[in-house]
């Protein structure tokens, strides 16, 4: 018969009551879910990609949209999109870069005029440089982080007012498996996505006090069809393959749409943190775990990956779709997926 000292039992009634409290405050949380019917939600990188996808999903909920992005064609063919799954959608599109604070303030102030309230914010917005880092200058850094902080904070610094006049409001900041763990030929995004973290997690700390719930997302490899539209140094072709591949494949990706339902439920429910992907999720395990290791790993797969270019050209960025080879193109086995959501998400 086994036989509990006094220590082992109390570690145990300790740990039966901390699980206890926190299924708890799980059951509570879920209890008073947000409803986004008739909610102003606005979403930076709204016109395609996993942009796209929320607001089609926000769209089916009853959402009133504003949709920001740069380019003013592909945010009318986004509308046009979201209008013709859900006729009776109220959406707005805004034509504004968010690395610049006017077009940050501009953005949230049209929404304020057109609905009267911002009641989630979701920062989006995003882009991705790939390469090696002898290709990466500061000017990808300035771009990266402009983009996934400073774009970020500008739009909160414009919608809390608002928010804070309501009492409430909803800000859901989009972070990457890169922002927890340093990706080799990734180094502006994910020290850009790293940044926003740390903002994103203080951030929900201070804002509790005036019911304003923040929620930082860490997605892993999702099939939104973007990788046709990174932008790619060094050797092109090869550092497309392996980047389009490994988004592509169901093994080391999620679809777009699943991944677009879990960042709602997760604003919903007022989440601190949403890690996408099981993949992601050990990849951050391991990370903690064994932490020598996994730099080890890290630096196996760097020297993997293609080396520095010789040509000065290879220094310029160029755009997925102008980096194909046989190994990753509309017709290469390998890439269907990507492709088929490209066409889907607006990215093409």
């Amino acid at each position: 018969m086994l036989h509990m000292t006094e220590q082992q039992k109390r570690t145990l009634a300790f740990g039966a009551a901390a699980a206890g409290a926190f299924f708890m405050a799980r059951a509570w949380q879920r209890r008073n879910a947000f409803s986004f019917e008739r909610a102003s939600v606005l979403i930076t990188g709204g016109s395609r990609g996993l942009g796209l996808v929320m607001a089609r999903e926000l769209a089916a909920e009853g959402a009133r949209l504003t949709l920001v992005a740069r380019d003013a064609e592909e945010l009318a063919r986004a509308a046009d999109d979201i209008h013709a799954q859900f006729p009776s959608a109220d959406v707005l599109t805004v034509v504004a870069d968010v690395r610049k604070r006017y077009d940050a303030e501009r953005a949230v102030a049209q929404a304020v005029e057109r609905y009267g309230r911002i009641d989630v914010l979701i920062n989006n917005a995003g882009i991705i440089q790939v390469g090696p880092l002898d290709h990466m200058k500061l000017g990808d850094y300035d771009d990266a982080m402009n983009t996934h902080f400073w774009g970020p904070l500008y739009m909160i610094m414009a919608a809390l007012p608002h928010m804070r006049i309501e009492g409430a409001g909803r800000i859901v900041n989009i972070s990457s498996i890169g922002g927890k763990i340093a990706v080799p030929h990734l180094l502006p995004y994910s020290a850009s996505k790293f940044a926003l973290a740390g903002l994103s997690e203080g951030l929900r700390a201070e804002l509790a006090a005036d019911n304003i719930v923040v929620t930082t997302v860490y997605p892993g490899l999702m099939r939104t069809g973007s990788p046709v539209n990174a932008l790619f140094k060094g050797k092109r072709p090869q550092e497309y393959a392996w980047f389009a591949i490994s988004d592509s494949l169901p093994l080391t990706s999620i679809n777009a749409t699943r991944a677009a339902r879990q960042i709602i439920d997760a604003c919903r429910y007022g989440d601190a943190e949403l890690v996408i992907t099981v993949q992601a999720k050990l990849t951050v395990l391991a990370h903690e775990l064994a932490p020598e290791l996994f730099a080890d790993v890290m630096t196996f797969i760097s020297q993997m990956l293609p080396g520095p270019a010789p040509d000065p050209e290879a220094d310029l960025n160029r755009p997925g779709r102008e980096a194909e080879s046989e190994w990753a193109a509309p017709s290469s086995t390998l890439t269907t997926l990507t492709y088929k959501a490209a066409g889907e998400n607006n990215e093409m």
